[in-house]
This record gives structure tokens, sequence and C-alpha cells, in this order.
């Protein structure tokens, strides 16, 4: 996966506290302030020690909230995959593992694009132009694999390391990060939900002639 895509916040859920509201504040000027550093000067030649000056918080207040620099860029990993997991368990009852990821993952990405198409552009593009991005990216996508399959196999009754589950997790998210990339290579013009529908009737179908 590309990255954990972001989603709606849910507007049933109780109001955040003010502590929540100053670190949720924080994260949001952090990631700010990086993004325009990147857009001005480029990746690789911003620094944290920049980002942190630029954002009036110290460096060590940036590794509180980002651990990497990557992690800056990328979707906001915790709070994202929580939201696709609880998605993902009110799915109906029954519905096969692949259809139900299926169905969660792409309204989420759908969802992202909606509300954030900016960020999530800016993201894509980053994941194909920079190896320490694409990197991390797996590295969440991994750990987001080994989350989705617990829920899945929850749903379906089976161990929580099943097999034939973590397969079918590990494919989903891996079309979802090949459409992407993808969708960034080809400068956008695409409608990223299409491409990623097209990704996953591959994982059953192979190549279209």
């Amino acid at each position: 996966m590309a990255a954990a895509p972001q989603t709606s916040p849910d507007t049933h859920q109780p109001p955040l506290g003010l502590r929540e509201r100053k670190k949720l504040r924080t994260r949001t000027v952090i990631r700010r302030a990086a993004h325009r550093l990147i857009d001005e000067q480029g990746y690789e030649a911003t620094t944290v020690e920049q980002i942190a000056a630029a954002a009036e918080v110290s460096p060590s207040t940036v590794f509180r909230y980002f651990p990497t620099k990557e992690d800056i860029v990328l979707a906001d990993g915790a709070s994202a995959v929580a939201a696709v997991e609880t998605a993902l368990r009110e799915r109906p009852a029954g519905e096969p593992p692949l259809e139900a990821l299926r169905s969660t993952l792409t309204r989420a990405v759908g969802a992202a694009l909606e509300d954030a198409r900016e960020e999530v552009a800016r993201r894509a593009l980053l994941l194909v132009t920079v190896p320490a991005v694409r990197a991390r990216a797996a590295e969440i996508a991994t750990a987001t694999s080994r989350r989705l399959s617990r829920v899945l196999a929850e749903r379906s009754g089976r161990a929580p390391d099943d097999l034939a589950v973590r397969v079918v997790t590990t494919a989903v998210l891996g079309a979802l990060f090949e459409a992407t990339v993808h969708w960034a290579e080809h400068d956008r013009r695409d409608d990223l939900v299409v491409l990623l529908e097209h990704a996953l009737d591959a994982l059953g179908s192979g190549p279209a002639r």
C-alpha cells in the first residue's frame, strides 16, 4: 500500500479535547512547513532542522510526532489505518474477504482524493522520485497488511495468522501501491480509483489480452 489512505473524519465521533486539538495543530503545522519547503527546494535538500524552524518547533518535537522525515509526507498511518480497520469491520457479515477489503479500500481512496487530492498527488509523486519515501511506504504497507489481515481473519473465523488471508491482504495492498505508482508516473491524468479497480481485477484474471 502506498501508505494507508487517509479517510474523512467521522462526524459521529465526540469532539477532541484540548490536548488532542493542540497535538493535531502541531502535526498540521509541521506537515505544512515540510510541504512548503519540499515544494520550494526539493525533498533531499529539506532537512528536519529546516522543517522544525519553519514550524517554530524543536527538531525533537518533529521526531516526537514523526519518527522519520519520510513519515511527515506519508499518510497519517495510525489514524488512517484505524479508520480503515473500523470500516472493514462494518462490512456486511459473510462478505468474502477480498470483496470486503476491495470495497473498503476503494472507498477510502476515493474519500482521500475528494478531501485532499493535492496531498495525495504530492505523496504519490514522492513515491516514484524518492527511494527513501518508497522504502518507508513499503514498511508501512507491511505493518498495515498485518493489521488488516487480523480483521479479515476475525470476520471469517480463521486464525489470526492464516496464510490465505495474509496473501489476499498483501496482494490487495500491493495492487493499491502499484496503482498509485502508475498514477504518479503518468502525471496523475487518470482516476486513481479506476486504476485501483483495474489493478484489483488483474488479481483474479491476470493482464487483459
